[in-house]
């Protein structure tokens, strides 16, 4: 786990470090309380050789400047359309290199789940959720690749600031797991 310096991810950072934190600052620069955002990752290189039209569209076509990942981001995910359902719908072409959502969610500590009320349903646990007074909003982006890398950014809205992101392979597993079966035919 690691911070990403004010000016942005290390240059040591790996591909996919680089690409999810690229989308979180995306996605901070839209605010809060925004719908999940779907993402594919596709080849720099070969996005510009293959789509030079599109390369250009999206700045790519200026030098080596560019990430070796590109995030281009999907059409909206459906409301009201559970997370889960919506990604069992997505089967990607073979020139998508990964994929990264970023959905906003909100937490409790480890420490409020000897409170939670029994027998509640979902829509009753998101609203006991929703008024307990230690819940955090987070926004985490998570991203995977074909070859089965991960990586993902969490982000606090009390510390909103691109120094307290906090990154690691394994920080949203069931998420990662959903976005690897999209890959999988």
């Amino acid at each position: 786990m690691s911070n990403v310096s004010p000016s942005g991810p290390p240059m040591a950072a790996s591909p996919l470090t680089r690409a999810v934190l690229e989308i979180d600052e995306y996605a901070s620069g839209l605010g809060w309380d925004q719908p999940a955002r779907l993402f594919a990752l596709v080849d720099t290189a070969q996005l510009r050789s293959q789509e030079p039209g599109l390369a250009a569209q999206l700045g790519l076509d200026e030098g080596d400047a560019a990430a070796p990942l590109t995030p281009v981001e999907q059409d909206e995910i459906p409301s009201g359309t559970p997370l889960d359902e919506f990604l069992a719908t997505i089967a990607w072409p073979d020139a998508v290199a990964g994929c990264a959502l970023t959905v906003e969610r909100l937490m409790l500590p480890p420490s409020a789940e000897t409170s939670v009320p029994e027998g509640l349903d979902q829509a009753g646990l998101a609203k006991w959720v929703a008024g307990h007074p230690d819940r955090q909003e987070v926004r985490m982006t998570v991203a995977v690749l074909r070859d089965g890398a991960r990586e993902s950014a969490l982000r606090l809205r009390e510390k909103d600031s691109p120094t307290e992101v906090l990154t690691g392979a394994d920080l949203v597993p069931g998420l990662a797991e959903a976005l690897s079966a999209t890959f999988e035919a």
